[in-house]
């Protein structure tokens, strides 16, 4: 299945975004409308008080529903996504499978919640340290647009990633949710010269759907308030609150889908390097997070592989004078100097 195919067969969830997102928009409309009439009783400056107050309420709402109906609707309907990529089939109930990965996978919603900001968070500091190699450039007098459209396009065309991460998340079950996130990043860091070729060209219609869905909406607006006459201000304001809910709705959404079909092709046959985790530890504090959460995972301490194992016994604190995992199996050091696990010489 296509990208374009696969957002086609999941559009509910597509619809249940803009319907939440639109949901959002009246009643913010609505109170906007409330505000400047109250405001307009008190003058000017009331009117600019209660603007202030409705822009103020109207952000903490957003934020409060989308930051918890919005993070599970993207998170049930990543799950259905990569099922499908990797199995070429969708679930025949979404919703239901949607619902049900996620609560297996995470058990809580705070769980989620946690793991997606640490996974946020390390891709986003590891796209600086990226970039940082532009920056170096940029004191070359003419590379600075260069470097800050280059910068611009990193930021755009792996700005998804995380998304990728958490599908492999649900992918791997067998292995704790941090641990299997771990892994998750350390693949997009390893693969990250062949996500950046294949978003090239997606980077590119992002920027001109944005471009389309910022200019109808304010065009459309402008002109029911010059033959409305409304206030200029208020059409901006409900114009640019349906640019944000047609952006998140269908250009984001498309833009993962695309990004996580990319993934997916690599990720399956990419092999973790032993020192990767290290770097990474070295490059993102957030990562470094993430990695010690992934320590404390039982499957971490159950199934242990070399790459992890080694960047574990690199960054735990030392136990007897030798390391806290066995370099070999990396199993936990109960310090002795020998493995209770392999016999392995720890010191």
């Amino acid at each position: 299945m296509t990208p374009f195919k696969l957002m086609s067969k999941t559009m509910k969830f597509v619809w249940l975004k803009l319907g939440i997102g639109l949901a959002i928009t009246v009643v913010a409309a609505l109170l906007l409308a409330l505000c400047m009439w109250i405001g307009g009783a008190f003058g000017g400056i009331g009117t600019t008080i209660m603007f202030c107050i409705w822009l103020v309420a109207t952000n903490k709402v957003y934020q409060l529903v989308m930051g918890y109906v919005g993070y599970m609707i993207k998170a049930g309907h990543v799950a259905v996504i990569a099922h499908a990529v990797t199995t070429g089939q969708l679930p025949a109930n979404q919703y239901e499978f949607g619902v049900q990965k996620v609560k297996a996978r995470f058990a809580a919603a705070n769980v989620y919640f946690l793991v997606d900001k640490l996974v946020t968070g390390s891709v986003k500091q590891l796209q600086k340290a990226v970039g940082k190699v532009g920056d170096a450039l940029s004191a070359i007098p003419g590379m600075e647009a260069i470097t800050d459209v280059l910068q611009t396009f990193i930021g755009i065309a792996l700005g998804y990633i995380d998304e990728c991460c958490i599908g492999w998340c649900f992918l791997n079950e067998d292995k704790g949710a941090f641990h299997a996130s771990c892994d998750g990043v350390a693949i997009y860091f390893q693969n990250i010269k062949k996500l950046l070729k294949s978003a090239a060209v997606t980077t590119l219609i992002v920027i001109l759907a944005t471009a389309v869905a910022w200019v109808v909406p304010f065009a459309i607006m402008m002109g029911l308030a010059n033959a409305f006459d409304w206030s200029a201000t208020v059409a901006v304001v409900i114009a640019l609150l349906i640019a944000l809910v047609l952006k998140a709705a269908f250009i984001d959404t498309y833009m993962m889908i695309k990004m996580m079909y990319a993934y997916m092709q690599v990720a399956p046959q990419t092999e973790i390097t032993f020192d990767i985790y290290g770097k990474l530890c070295k490059l993102s504090g957030k990562f470094k997070e993430l990695f010690g959460k992934a320590e404390s995972d039982s499957s971490f301490r159950r199934v242990p592989e070399p790459a992890m194992a080694t960047a574990a016994a690199a960054y735990s604190a030392p136990v007897s004078g030798g390391s806290a995992f066995c370099p070999n199996c990396g199993a936990k050091s109960d310090g002795s100097k020998f493995c209770g696990n392999c016999g392995n010489k720890m010191y």
